[in-house]
């Protein structure tokens, strides 16, 4: 495997991996490598140096982005919690009904969302019932120190 650090044409920095450099050139000329964070397809490889196996870590084996990719991640998530409360349908704590009268052809088929406790959403998996939990909302800039 081969690891790429990778970087799109809005600066936002990202790893890829691939099992040869082949690999990643056949993927990027079809437009199938795209950053994480815009989805831009436009794509670079950054310039790395090489990993050398050592057996003691240092200081420079940290995160050299300094935050930014948990940043970027933040970022992503936040996105998609935007994505999901501007175009899914709110159904509060019927949540669980809903989804299961949506999966079984009860309902009208639609984007959902709400809440439902931790047994609720355990019936619905063992149910089949596709179920994911959406991402924390953000914290606001005035409430974190």
């Amino acid at each position: 495997m081969i690891k790429y650090a990778l970087a799109c044409d809005q600066d936002h920095e990202f790893e890829g991996w691939f099992a040869a450099s082949s690999d990643y050139d056949d993927q990027a000329a079809r437009g199938l490598v795209a950053c994480p964070a815009c989805g831009s397809r436009d794509v670079r490889k950054q310039i790395m140096a090489p990993a050398v196996a050592g057996t003691k870590k240092r200081a420079t084996d940290q995160d050299p982005s300094g935050g930014v990719k948990r940043a970027m991640m933040m970022e992503a998530m936040a996105r998609l919690r935007a994505h999901v409360e501007e175009t899914f349908d709110y159904v509060g704590d019927a949540f669980a009904r809903e989804a299961r009268a949506i999966h079984e052809g009860k309902s009208e088929d639609r984007g959902i969302y709400g809440e439902a406790t931790p047994a609720e959403v355990k019936g619905l998996m063992e149910d089949g019932v596709p179920v994911a939990a959406l991402p924390p909302t953000p914290a606001k800039k005035s409430d974190v120190n």
